[in-house]
């Protein structure tokens, strides 16, 4: 009676461990059936300042240079053109924005901004065209000598009084000390946007972060590396690339960070409109949000001249350099630098992204659409005209980090979707049925030995 059942409880062992078997190659087969695409098979967007930069952007465009001087988004959400006559006046009506009449054109900006540039620089100032009080604004932080400044009043006395001038307190400084950190012996900055040539893929991050061979690690003992600098423009602009370690950028290639493990999806890129609200993500202070205040702007740092930055009241400390900026999900730039800190407030300038884009001829890498399927749509026109603040971030969504993070190891074995679950259940079934085998073989010697000893005793 205890043979028999011994040979049910063997029997049912080595049913049990068959059928653990083709279960757990049906796992298998299904995991990999449904594992998500590749990097490569990211869904990849550009955007051109005619196309998502708002309706101002295409009258602007439209009426030439001579007869605007801008257009910005009021505080009601309305897109308004700075016109100099009224037969211009009456196509902004048309169009359905409103027209402001001004004094002074676009190509009485570009004049002085010119001439401003061909005097002899002066590390830490600034000029920018605010279109709203349709003045060229020239800024001095607190380490412009007294000499320095009456020479550059002088030049703007020469061009007009519709330059103005200001003195400020800090200092214009590149934020070098990301979302996420990245670290290297040129200093601490923050990783922008993710990019791709369509082979490799890239950190777009601040020029003035590292010269080209830099190498970057996401931890400060330096056995992370995450990739080295191959290419960039700074001074003149201010944007620079990182070549990925492995080629790939991974997990969250769409998402930016924006602290607590939170990040933000990037659904495009655009060109951004004066009077936008922003936000922007950096290793230092994290999620911060501001207004953009001025487009092509010219900064001299101490390192150098950047022009056509972007500038906005959105404050920023060292290390947030190469952080990104957006709003509704659509980079827009990576943090250049500014005076001021997140205590006091400031003044912070961005390069524009789509610049950076089309000088090194890449596309913004963007996160797969909410279905699962296809790229996200392209940013519309309107935007860039939302009301100041009725803009978002854009979708959140977790993320974890730059570099692939070995701490996962155990829930991606136990996620049902990954082929682990159903390799551990082969491999348990192998065990069991191994040892059935052998609880079997071991049975019969000891039953052998048995009558063995019965025979001979």
């Amino acid at each position: 009676m205890r043979h028999a059942r011994r040979r049910v409880v063997r029997r049912v062992t080595r049913l049990a461990a068959v059928g653990g078997l083709l279960l757990g190659g049906t796992m298998v087969t299904h995991a990999v059936a449904s594992e998500p695409g590749t990097p490569d098979a990211v869904p990849f967007s550009t955007a051109s300042p005619a196309d998502a930069s708002g309706p101002g952007a295409g009258l602007v465009q439209r009426l030439g240079t001579s007869r605007t001087a801008g257009s910005w988004v009021g505080e009601d959400g309305r897109t308004v053109v700075a016109v100099t006559d009224e037969e211009a006046a009456a196509v902004v009506r048309a169009a359905g924005a409103e027209p402001r009449m001004v004094r002074h054109s676009m190509d009485d900006f570009d004049s002085a901004t010119k001439t401003l540039s061909s005097a002899p620089r002066v590390p830490g100032t600034a000029w920018t065209k605010d279109y709203r009080s349709n003045q060229v604004v020239v800024r001095g932080d607190s380490t412009v000598s007294e000499d320095d400044w009456s020479s550059l009043t002088e030049v703007a006395d020469g061009i007009g009084d519709f330059v103005r001038m200001e003195r400020i307190g800090g200092t214009f400084t590149t934020r070098l000390a990301g979302g996420l950190p990245v670290l290297s012996t040129a200093g601490r900055c923050s990783a922008g946007f993710n990019v791709t040539d369509g082979r490799r893929e890239f950190i777009l991050t601040a020029g003035h972060c590292g010269p080209q061979g830099s190498v970057w690690f996401s931890d400060d003992g330096g056995r992370k590396k995450v990739g080295t600098t191959v290419g960039g423009s700074f001074p003149g602009d201010d944007y620079s690339l990182i070549a990925y370690e492995g080629g790939k950028a991974g997990e969250n290639a769409g998402v930016v960070a924006v602290g607590g493990g939170k990040g933000v999806r990037i659904t495009g890129v655009a060109d951004p409109t004066v009077g936008q609200r922003i936000f922007r993500s950096g290793s230092t202070s994290g999620l911060r949000d501001g207004e953009v205040t001025a487009l092509d702007v010219t900064v001299n740092y101490p390192e150098g001249t950047v022009g056509g930055l972007i500038e906005s009241d959105v404050c920023a400390e060292p290390g947030d350099s190469g952080g990104p900026m957006f709003s509704e999900g659509i980079a827009l730039g990576v943090t250049s630098g500014g005076s001021g800190d997140c205590r006091s407030g400031g003044v912070t300038y961005f390069q524009p992204l789509t610049k950076a884009l089309a000088d090194l001829d890449l596309k913004l890498i963007v996160a797969p659409g909410t279905d699962g399927g296809g790229p996200s749509p392209e940013p519309s026109q309107a935007q860039g005209v939302a009301a100041p603040d009725a803009a978002t971030p854009g979708s959140s969504t977790s993320v974890r980090g730059i570099l692939p993070d070995p701490s996962t190891l155990v829930s991606r074995l136990a996620d049902p979707r990954n082929v682990g679950p159903g390799l551990l259940v082969m491999g348990g079934s192998l065990v069991a049925l191994v040892a059935s085998r052998w609880i079997r073989a071991e049975q019969d010697r000891k039953a052998y030995r048995r009558q063995y000893s019965a025979l001979w005793g």
